[in-house]
Parts: structure tokens; C-alpha cells; sequence
């Protein structure tokens, strides 16, 4: 809870969201010098993702040294990959030691702002009733943060538990629990395997199966970590080879696809060597190019779906029984515990807020054809409003602490105009947005993600939101400060 005593005059920055986007730039804003701003928590504690996703065996698939802030270097990381609850105490002790708890509201969820023109000044209203007032919005919700659940018939009428694994039910006992899991995605491949040695029988269905690698991960040493605390430079040198290693790999996303091939030669290889059943390796072999969707890492994941007690279910659900689930081909699959493994709303961006800009614009209103922003941060229409890990600037290839780290240093450049030239507001030019997001789209249709397949990465009509295809480095460049030309600077 913030305790500064404060008049009513408006905060110079409002950030909604405490994750890694919204704590990052506050650490900024505090090192440069910015005390006048305030973030804003729906929930009882910071951590975004990494608070909600607690569920068993969650952990991230991005090397630990390269999932950290370049500004704020963790030495002793037990891991190659970190695990959940790590990562979390990490967020926590930024916090403290950036001191922000002042600058924290927990439990206060927007329900929607609104921007006056005429005083510059965005109005934002809680959940609880109140309204607070900014000079500067800083959206920092996320794209993984709303859990999407599958519309299925009679679902009303199951009688077992059911929940989403990013609302993970501790008090849930899975022993001897005939269980069932709808999803085969990201988290799916780091649950499946902690539960499946508890439940008597494990259901899993996919819609379609995943691309699965060998996860390089492994303990770090005791010598190993004291010699980084010792050497920092050691540690910066392995983040810059991570940078690079996987830097590389965008090489086969956004330029040659067909580079994926020696990608599939790997997963093929790993799929062969951890499942012997081969009735359960044909449901196991995906049915679309590799990269369209997420390509995920594990060691433990087939090795799970090996064991007798699981079944690969692969025909649809067709309906939700009392104590069981219907799939199309007619085969009942008894179920004492539903957890649904499927995903987040990745398109919806600031839903189910309504954001209205000049004129009374909704924001929804105008992605009503799909989220697009200015390189991912400023929307035509919506003055003074950042976004932090807005539409494309998601990334399959490498770490996204990299790119929010590219929008603060933008965000902060629009700060520092707005302030030194005196200016009311920022607005971004239509056509600015119109020609980037054209140029975007073009290309986006020469990568991987568009070769044949749906994804979380799209809207329903096809339109690509989330990924940046290209890059990171030249994002950073783009990125380095903003060009005042390409928005209408009021004052």
C-alpha cells in the first residue's frame, strides 16, 4: 500500500501492473531521478506471472543469467533455468532493495481511464470507486495474464474440481485422483510430469501436439556461483553468450524457415529416445511446421506420458459429464479433477479495461481488427498512454527482459519531452501507426509463424498481434529514443 501523504494534484506516471514490465520501469524512474509516480496491483502482492503461475515443476525456459535485468545482476542463481519460486523471491528483492513498496498499490484493480484533453491528465477509475489522476499512463499488464477457458457443453454439470493451472489449487489433493488435463501447451509439458507419479490415471487432451526439445538445464555448481560473485563480469559474459546463442535463432523465425528442419531433426531425435510406445509417439508428432507455435523444452515431459496410468486423447471434447468428459469418437473418460492447461487471452492486451482516449475513442473499439501499436508502445488516438510488452513485441527466440528493457529507455525519452518542452501531451500520428503496422504485417507474413497454422500468436481472423518479426537488436536501435516528429506534441 502506498504510504506517501499526497494532496489530490495527478501522479506524473500511473503504471498498471507490478511484473517484471511495470517493477522494471519504476527501478528506471527511481534511477533517473523520477519519484512522482504511483503502480497499481489488482492482486495482494507483486509478481505478475511469476506470482500467479505457482502451479508444480513451473519454471522459466529462458537461461536464468539472460531472464534477470541487465541493471540488476543476480549472481546465485541455483539454476541454468530458474525455477517459479525463484524467480519470484528475485522480483521481491528488486522491490526492497529499489525500495518501490512506497510506490506500490496492492489490491487496487483498474476498471477502466479516460483522458482529458483539455488538462492533459489521464483520470483512472478502481474497482473500489476511485479515481486517480496521471500526466502519463503506463500500461504493464502483459500478454499472458487473463487465463482463457474452453467453452465446452455441460461443463456446468461436473461435479469434480476444475481450475486453470495459473490459479493452481495447493489445497487440491491429486493422489489416487482420476485427472484430466485439456492443453498440451508451455505449462502443460512442466505439470503433467510432477503430477502423473500422485493420480491414479492422468487424461491428457491435445488439440495438437508440441514441439518438445532436449531443456539444457542442470544445477549450477557451488564453486560455480562463488566464482560469479567473485568475477560479475563472469556472469555478464555468459548473459552475452546466451544473448547470442539465441539471438541466432531468430535467424530461422523471421528469415529462412526452412531452417526449422534442423530444429525438427533435434525434436524427432528426443521424441524417439524418451517414448517407447510407438502408438503413443504418433499422437505425439505435430501435424504443423515447427515454429508456428511455441516451441517448448523439456526432459521429463515424454518420459511422463510413457507411463501406463496416462492416455494422449486427441479427439475433441464433445461434452462434460457429472464425472466425466465426452470426446467426439465416443469414448467416455472418467474424471474426478479438470485442470485446464490452456493458455491466456494473448489478444485481448488491456481487456477487459476500457481505455478511452481523445474524443471518447475506446480502445477496444480501435482494435476491434486487431491490437496494433506504434513499435508496440504508443497508440494513435490515446496521448500519453506507453504500453510495456504491447502488440508484437513478443518473441520466440529470445528473452523478452531484453525488449522491455528497449521500451523503457523509450518511455523515459517521452517523459523527459514532455516535461522539458512543457507539453500537455503526446499524440501519435495515424499515419505513423498505419505505415509502421503495414510494414510490420509484410513482414510478419515472411516468418515461420505464418506457414501454415493457428496460434495463440493470432486473432481469430488471422491478424498477428504478439510477435516481433525481427530482431532484437533492431528493435533496441528503433527504440534508443523517440523521434518527437512522428507525434503531435501539444502544448
Amino acid at each position: 500500500m502506498n504510504n506517501n501523504p499526497r494532496t489530490n494534484a495527478p501522479w506524473r506516471v500511473l503504471i498498471i501492473g507490478s511484473g517484471f514490465a511495470g517493477l522494471g520501469l519504476a527501478m528506471q524512474l527511481r534511477k533517473a531521478g523520477e519519484d512522482d509516480f504511483l503502480l497499481l496491483e489488482k492482486a495482494g502482492e507483486v509478481g505478475g506471472t511469476w506470482r500467479d503461475n505457482s502451479y508444480p515443476g513451473a519454471a522459466c525456459d529462458v537461461p536464468s543469467h539472460l531472464y534477470s535485468f541487465s541493471f540488476e545482476a543476480k549472481h546465485d542463481w541455483s539454476r541454468k533455468f530458474a525455477p517459479q519460486a525463484e524467480i519470484h523471491a528475485y522480483i521481491l528483492q528488486c522491490v526492497d532493495k529499489h525500495r518501490l513498496r512506497p510506490h506500490i498499490r496492492l489490491n487496487s484493480e483498474v476498471l477502466g481511464a479516460e483522458f482529458d484533453a483539455a488538462r492533459g491528465i489521464w483520470r483512472v477509475e478502481l474497482a473500489a470507486g476511485e479515481v486517480i489522476e496521471a500526466q502519463a499512463l503506463v500500461s504493464a499488464c502483459g500478454q499472458l495474464n487473463r487465463p482463457a477457458y474452453p467453452k465446452l457443453p455441460g461443463l456446468e454439470t461436473f461435479r469434480g474440481e476444475a481450475f486453470h493451472s495459473a490459479r493452481w489449487r495447493h489445497d487440491i489433493d491429486l493422489a489416487g485422483k482420476r485427472v484430466a488435463v485439456i492443453g498440451t501447451g508451455a505449462s502443460a509439458i512442466q505439470f503433467v510430469p510432477q503430477i502423473q507419479p500422485k493420480v491414479a490415471s492422468l487424461s491428457l487432451f491435445q488439440r495438437s501436439a508440441a514441439y518438445v526439445l532436449a531443456k539444457p538445464d542442470r544445477a549450477y555448481r557451488p564453486w560455480e556461483i562463488a566464482l560469479k560473485q567473485r568475477l560479475p563480469l563472469l556472469q555478464r559474459a555468459d548473459r552475452l553468450l546466451q544473448y547470442l546463442h539465441h539471438e541466432g535463432r531468430a535467424l530461422a523465425f523471421i528469415r529462412f524457415p526452412w531452417l526449422m528442419r534442423l530444429f525438427r531433426h533435434s525434436f524427432t531425435r528426443h521424441l524417439q529416445r524418451q517414448m517407447p510406445d510407438a502408438g503413443k509417439r504418433e499422437r505425439l508428432q505435430p501435424n504443423y511446421p515447427m515454429g508456428c507455435k511455441r516451441i517448448l523444452i523439456s526432459n521429463d515431459y515424454f518420459p511422463a506420458l510413457a507411463q501406463a496410468n496416462v492416455e494422449i486423447v486427441d479427439s475433441a471434447i464433445s461434452e462434460v459429464r457429472e464425472h466425466s468428459l465426452v470426446t467426439a469418437d465416443g469414448c467416455e473418460h472418467p474424471c474426478d479433477v479438470l485442470i485446464y492447461g490452456t493458455g491466456f487471452t494473448a489478444t485481448d492486451f488491456l481487456a477487459p479495461m476500457r481505455i478511452r482516449g481523445l474524443d471518447g475513442l475506446e480502445l477496444n473499439q480501435a482494435w476491434k481488427e486487431g491490437a496494433e501499436a506504434y513499435k508496440g508502445i504508443s497508440v494513435s488516438g490515446f496521448p500519453n498512454l506507453f504500453l510495456l510488452y504491447g502488440p508484437n513485441t513478443n518473441l520466440g527466440h529470445n528473452s523478452i527482459l531484453y525488449m522491455l528493457e528497449s521500451q523503457y529507455a523509450y518511455v523515459l525519452g517521452c517523459l523527459q519531452a514532455l516535461r522539458e518542452q512543457g507539453l500537455r501531451y503526446l499524440d501519435l500520428r495515424p499515419t505513423v501507426q498505419r505505415h509502421y503496422n503495414i510494414e510490420l504485417q509484410r513482414a510478419t507474413h515472411r516468418t515461420i509463424w505464418e506457414q501454415g497454422c493457428d496460434s495463440w500468436y493470432k486473432t481469430a481472423t488471422g491478424k498477428h498481434t504478439n510477435n516481433w518479426p525481427g530482431f532484437t537488436f533492431t528493435y533496441r536501435l528503433m527504440t534508443r529514443t523517440p523521434e518527437l516528429a512522428d507525434y503531435d506534441c501539444v502544448r
